[in-house]
């Protein structure tokens, strides 16, 4: 597989924003963010400071 261009790039987010639409998009990033930092925070063994 070769790496992916621009146009291939931008492809992509097109799609995602028809998919998804402008205003669900920035909810679902902010989401995945939230998914990596916990992952990230249990590999390290540190405690989640959402929780109670």
């Amino acid at each position: 597989m070769g790496k992916l261009g621009v146009m291939e790039i931008v492809l992509i987010l097109l799609v995602l924003l028809l998919l998804f639409g402008g205003k669900k998009i920035p909810e679902l990033m902010r989401g995945l963010g939230k998914g990596m930092k916990d992952f990230k925070d249990a590999q390290k063994g540190e405690p989640s400071d959402d929780k109670p």
